[in-house]
């Protein structure tokens, strides 16, 4: 992960930190990145991602991990 970015996870992704999504607030930007590929960062809006979570939370994914 970059360093200087101070990073943030779910409490629901376990103890173990392979299953990690991390997400970051940089210079107001919302950043994103895995913990097995940190490397690998997508930057999207904070408007962007409170659509994705009223989506989550509106069940539109639940498709995808059941």
């Amino acid at each position: 992960m970059v360093e200087g970015i101070k990073w943030q996870k779910s409490s629901f992704s376990g103890g173990g930190g392979e299953q990690c999504l991390h997400v970051a607030n940089h210079g107001g930007e919302i950043l994103l990145c895995e913990s097995d590929d940190p490397a690998s960062i997508i930057t999207t809006s904070p408007e962007k991602l409170a659509a994705f979570i009223a989506g989550v939370k509106a069940g539109e994914f639940d498709h995808l991990v059941g």
